[in-house]
């Protein structure tokens, strides 16, 4: 079993491999949102199996990236045509007092942007398209 400790209201420690990391968990007990490494997961926490984690949508050869949970466009760190790397950051958004970084999952083109700086957004909602 893996070490947790509440830090404060929805901020928790994770021991892992002798270093600590911060995973942030917002929702109810049974529709939890975890936010850790970049990553969002979603799910009933309080069984002892592994979430899933959230990936991008695929329709043919795009994929649409979408918020994970209610929250503000922070920054809007792409426009349409700009080459993205796996892991670079393209949307920051906070929800509850924590930034959230949209993360490109793989190599690509931005195809779309769908949303700007200042807007509220809805999960599952896309945002951005890369191809």
């Amino acid at each position: 079993m893996v070490p947790v400790k509440p830090a404060g209201d929805g901020v928790y420690r994770v021991e892992v491999d002798g270093r600590f990391e911060t995973v942030y968990v917002a929702g109810s007990a049974d529709d939890a949102w975890a936010f850790w490494n970049g990553r969002v997961y979603r799910g009933d926490f309080r069984n002892e199996a592994a979430p899933a984690p959230r990936r991008a949508d695929r329709t043919g050869t795009r994929q649409a990236l979408s918020a994970p949970m209610p929250s503000t466009v922070i920054a809007v760190r792409v426009k349409a045509g700009d080459q993205v790397r796996s892991g670079d950051t393209v949307i920051l958004l906070e929800a509850m007092k924590m930034e959230l970084p949209i993360r490109a999952p793989s190599d690509g083109v931005v195809a779309a942007v769908h949303c700007r700086e200042g807007e509220l957004v809805q999960a599952d909602v896309p945002l951005l398209e890369l191809e």
